[in-house]
């Protein structure tokens, strides 16, 4: 007979418990410490004894168990997350007098003389990464989101608990309540090489940069695919903190997070002064290509949590913060021709196609011109050699051509006349740079594409599974014309297309009625009028109130909405006034697309102001923008965000910049917040207290 197991339960219990700790202890060396303490098959071989003990013991799985990372079914979906604190973005800064800059607006702002004791920063690095929220509830991890807009993200959860180096509970024996950590999970080089490697063995597509792979495999629908990415995380700030007290400076913060088990990056440092922070960043970009990481820059931060407090924020980006970009990354390349693409509202745009060159680590072939104009200026020809760079490491562009490398047979750029797609002409409104297809959706498959794809993207009707291949096969067969003819899509219609399966089919039908309940402010960013973003669309939602308030609605009421000027009222007008968007607008609604309608703002009465035209440019004294745009909007004026010959006065505070010189060039009043004060005082005298 084989030897009975002596061991009892309670000894299991035991050897698991030891188990799960001695792991953590090594997924700490070698993650935060970065100094493995034991090799791989040893660490494997601890996992396998638990893995085993558990499948016997199964009623002592826990979730916070290194077996539990990896989940076994795939999702439906990613719920949204409402972040406790918004994730904002930190303004960038490129050139030496940025930093310059910077440095002195935040001694302005804690009230520090030039020539006391220089600010202390805390200077980190700026990972090429996906920014993410991890929420410990008494020290472990129930939740983590992606930023998303800021105030909502995704819900990635079981897809984190597969990255190894986010610990699934905190090295602490009393944990905070509440625990919001930010950071940054990212792909290492050398496991980006190895995923591209493994793509071209099986024949897939490989990942044009770390970045992307990072994001596209944190956003697997299949947790177990995300396991089998080699991905990272550090982190680098605080969102909610209950039952715990917060460290006095940042680099404190950053040093707890350490101490209880969470990976922050080695290289940071506390410097003082802007002569500090240059030399961290030259510190930083002379070692940049020996990082095992991608980055694209360095952060600054006031360190003290006192004084970050007191600096605060201004619109959506701390006082507090700068992020210092690196200048990107350039190559030369020939041009082999020039081509132009036709966008979602018709817009003509050059395109350089170039000789392959990699610029950044990622192999560009095409880059663009921007106008015709823009090939002008430049003198950009065909057979050119081209000084090509990845603008904010994203986009390439032509910067420039090498003159003396000019050959004979180059020749120039001739913008064609007649649209490449759909042949109707192409024409260039009085006093725009952008040439367009007069087309429209109607004749212009391009433009149908581009607005269709548009129509359904996360920001504006939200419709999952209609990405760019399934848009363009409906509209290249002649199933859709219309964003309307989408509510009118079924099964039938889509298992006939390439790779469509019946049950995508279904998901995808699905979404498309999801998407039937949205807001007023998606709606009028989803159907794509010229220069009207996201941020318009909301004000003129929560203006109007209702699409036929809107539709309805004349230049001079569209000039009483916040941040609209002459440009974007007439293109709303010229929007409204084609017959064919209108029918759009009522297809929609007759295919059960709905919103909730209020009353909208109330008109205001005519005031002090009436008819004047503001532009606020700089950091002023006192008031933030948005309080010195609300006691103009009270008094009857209007606060536009460019400066023209309409402006009537521009407020300029500290650090003005490009509106400020526009304003002196155009001959337009200058004053300070002051003056602007007096004015409103005079204005509302039944409330110069409040001035």
């Amino acid at each position: 007979m084989p030897p009975q197991d002596t061991e009892r339960p309670s000894d299991e219990a035991a050897r698991i418990r030891a188990l799960r700790a001695e792991l953590a202890r090594h997924n700490y060396a070698y993650y935060v410490l970065d100094n493995p303490t034991v090799p791989d098959a040893e660490y494997d071989r601890l996992f396998r004894e638990l893995q085993a003990l558990e499948a016997a013991n199964p009623e002592l799985i826990t979730p916070d168990s290194p077996t539990q990372r990896v989940g076994g079914a795939a999702a439906a979906g990613f719920e949204p997350v409402r972040h406790a604190v918004p994730m904002l973005s930190i303004n960038n800064g490129f050139a030496d007098e940025d930093i310059a800059n910077f440095d002195r607006r935040v001694r302005d702002g804690l009230g520090i003389d030039e020539d006391a004791e220089p600010v202390e920063y805390n200077c980190e690095l700026k990972f090429d990464g996906l920014a993410i929220n991890l929420r410990y509830e008494d020290g472990v991890l129930t939740c983590a989101a992606t930023r998303g807009d800021g105030a909502t993200g995704e819900n990635v959860t079981a897809n984190i608990r597969t990255v190894r180096a986010i610990p699934l509970r905190l090295r602490c024996d009393k944990a905070p309540r509440i625990l919001d950590i930010r950071g940054e999970v990212l792909m290492f080089k050398a496991d980006f090489n190895k995923l591209n490697a493994r793509q071209r063995e099986l024949g897939q597509k490989e990942f044009a940069n770390p970045r992307n792979a990072a994001a596209g495999s944190l956003r697997q629908l299949d947790p177990r695919i995300t396991a089998g990415r080699s991905l990272r995380f550090f982190a680098y700030g605080i969102g909610q903190l209950d039952g715990a007290p917060l460290p006095e400076s940042h680099s404190a913060l950053l040093d707890w997070y350490r101490d209880i088990g969470v990976p922050v990056a080695a290289e940071r440092a506390v410097v003082r002064g802007a002569d500090g922070l240059l030399g961290f960043f030259r510190g930083i970009g002379e070692k940049r290509a020996q990082l095992p990481y991608e980055i694209d820059g360095v952060v600054y931060k006031v360190n003290r949590i006192d004084q970050q407090a007191r600096l605060g924020f201004v619109s959506r980006a701390p006082r507090f913060a700068l992020a210092h970009k690196f200048p990107a990354e350039e190559a030369l390349t020939e041009v082999l021709d020039i081509g132009v693409q036709v966008g979602r509202t018709g817009a003509i745009t050059p395109v350089a196609r170039l000789a392959p060159v990699s610029v950044g680590g990622v192999t560009v072939t095409n880059a663009t011109l921007h106008n015709e104009d823009e090939v002008r200026r430049k003198d950009i020809q065909i057979g050119d050699t081209v000084i090509v760079r990845r603008a904010g490491d994203v986009i390439p562009e032509v910067v420039a051509h090498v003159p003396e490398r000019r050959g004979p047979n180059a020749r120039p750029f001739v913008m064609p006349t007649l649209c490449p797609v759909c042949g109707s002409p192409i024409v260039r409104p009085e006093e725009e740079a952008v040439a367009r297809c007069s087309g429209g959706w109607v004749k212009c498959p391009a433009q149908r594409k581009g607005g269709l794809l548009h129509f359904v993207s996360r920001r504006a009707m939200d419709i999952e599974g209609l990405g760019d291949q399934l848009v363009e096969q409906l509209v290249d067969r002649g199933i859709v014309h219309t964003a309307a003819d989408l509510y009118r899509l079924g099964v039938t219609a889509l298992v006939e297309l390439e790779r469509m399966a019946e049950k995508s089919a279904n998901n995808v039908v699905k979404a498309i009625d999801k998407s039937r309940s949205t807001t007023l402010a998606r709606f009028i960013y989803a159907l794509g009028i010229r220069h009207v973003g996201e941020s318009t669309a909301r004000e003129l939602a929560s203006h109007f109130g209702s699409m036929d308030a809107l539709m309805a609605a004349d230049e001079a009421r569209l000039l009483e909405v916040a941040d609209i000027g002459p440009v974007v009222a007439r293109s709303v007008l010229q929007f409204f006034a084609d017959a064919m968007n209108r029918e759009l607008v009522a297809q929609l609604r007759a295919n059960g697309v709905h919103w909730e309608e209020t009353a909208g703002a109330a008109r205001a009465e005519p005031g002090a102001f009436a008819g004047k035209v503001f532009v606020l440019t700089g950091t002023l004294p006192t008031l933030t923008r948005e309080d010195a745009s609300e006691r103009i909007l009270a008094v009857g004026g209007k606060v536009s965000a460019s400066v023209s010959k309409k402006t009537n006065y521009v407020v300029a505070g500290s650090d003005a910049g490009s509106k400020l010189a526009k304003a002196e060039t155009l001959g337009v009043a200058v004053i300070d917040e002051a003056e602007l004060l007096r004015m409103l005082s005079d204005a509302n005298p039944d409330n110069q207290e409040q001035s």
